[in-house]
């Protein structure tokens, strides 16, 4: 829905109630728009946050292989001149 700023002023708590409500609602300005309105998510806390990392690290460890290191993977990549084979 787009509507513009001026139109917007009257009708506030209906558009934020679309809003909240996961319907699209733009702003206009001069037939551009300007703005959107969006619900905000709530954030997750510190601790949550770190969890969610630690159980991704956890993951990722536990999915690793073995294979060649960055360091050796020129010796594919380059002649002995130095430059791509």
């Amino acid at each position: 829905m787009e509507i513009s700023v001026s139109e917007a002023k009257g009708k506030l708590t209906e558009l934020v109630r679309r809003a909240e409500a996961g319907h699209d609602v733009v702003l206009t300005r001069h037939g551009r728009a300007t703005v959107a309105l969006v619900p905000v998510r709530p954030r997750q806390d510190a601790e949550a946050r770190r969890a969610a990392l630690a159980s991704v690290q956890t993951t990722a460890a536990r999915r690793r292989t073995a294979g060649p290191d960055a360091a050796r993977s020129q010796d594919f990549l380059y002649g002995d001149s130095g430059l791509p084979e």
